[in-house]
């Protein structure tokens, strides 16, 4: 591989003013690590789109290169559990927020961060799985566990359109559940369906103020969007049901009431993907592996390069991205 290869790399000044450009970095800039890896393919997420346009705090070292997964091959290993040639994949851990991240052709990281790419799976696969999708399965295996079957009723998913909530509609939809869609993209419920929603609402329905408790419309849900959305989604969800929260596309808050909690024994499920135990992350990643519908993860993804990195970013944030966003590198 060439000495020299192309990185992204977010800078502040001292104004605090942060900029983003394209540089040329070796291997001596990476930071500490006991793996080294050839990036062959990462993705770009709604947190990377954070971090690229600086709309919120992602990046908390500077200069940094931002790109919170990736898949690729070990080149250079003295971690016991890996070996050059290994085909692995990464999600969190404070990449691309302190440490640097996925958006260079080469990284170097803490071998205990790494999971070894499914079978089944190829690294183009895993990215276009990504930490989007990987959080979807989080989400859906809490619900599980929280009894939130098929048997139970609806389930809903907010910002169904965007990579998490396109694969957990995916998932949902394959295991047996009736999965309510909601989207601010009527132009997408083609789309929804074809991955299994049988449900289409608008995301108006849920983005206002809401009531303490409101009729009864699902027994668990998976949202990726937060405020107002979560606080209505928890206000129509029936006695004993519970919700996966992973989002905040419309903001941290959670103007709601303990209403749900006290009055139906609603449960309220935090999801978290980036410091998530390596059991955890192992059985998300087998299970993605084994039930994700390969024809429809064709269809959740598209492919970029690294060129178009930085645009693709700001069309995530701007919410014109659909599915995702695959970065072959």
């Amino acid at each position: 591989m060439p000495a020299n290869f192309k990185a992204i790399l977010i800078t502040r000044d001292a104004d605090k003013k942060q900029s983003v450009s394209i540089a040329e970095l070796s291997e001596s800039d990476l930071m500490d690590g006991d793996v080294t890896v050839s990036v062959e393919y990462t993705t770009v997420n709604y947190k990377d789109g954070l971090a690229i346009t600086g709309k919120a705090p992602v990046v908390r070292r500077f200069p940094l290169v931002p790109g919170v997964d990736f898949a690729g091959t070990v080149t250079a290993s003295s971690h016991p559990d890996f070996a050059a040639g290994d085909k692995v994949v990464l999600n969190g851990w404070g990449v691309g927020e302190t440490h640097h991240g996925a958006f260079a052709r080469r990284a170097r990281v803490n071998g205990d961060w790494l999971v070894p790419l499914p079978g089944g799976l190829t690294a183009r696969d895993a990215m276009a799985i990504g930490t989007a999708g990987y959080t979807a399965m989080l989400a859906v295996m809490a619900l599980e566990r929280h009894g939130i079957g098929p048997e139970r009723g609806p389930v809903v998913v907010t910002g169904a359109a965007g990579g998490v909530g396109s694969v957990a509609i995916s998932l949902l939809s394959k295991r047996g559940y009736h999965t309510i869609a909601s989207t601010g993209r009527p132009e997408e419920s083609d789309f929804l369906k074809e991955l299994g929603a049988v449900e289409i609402i608008s995301r108006d329905e849920l983005s206002g103020p809401a009531k303490p408790l409101a009729r009864e419309r699902w027994a668990g849900g998976i949202d990726a969007v937060g405020s107002h959305t979560l606080a209505n989604v928890l206000s129509m969800t029936s006695y004993g049901g519970a919700i996966a929260a992973c989002g905040l596309a419309q903001g941290m808050d959670l103007p709601g009431s303990v209403a749900p909690f006290i009055l139906r024994g609603v449960s309220l499920l935090g999801i978290d993907s980036v410091m998530a135990p390596k059991t955890l992350r192992l059985e998300a990643w087998r299970r993605l592996a084994a039930e994700l519908d390969h024809g429809k993860l064709a269809a959740l993804s598209k492919t970029i390069h690294f060129d178009d990195i930085i645009d693709a970013a700001k069309a995530i944030v701007e919410g014109h991205i659909r599915g995702r966003v695959v970065v072959e590198m």
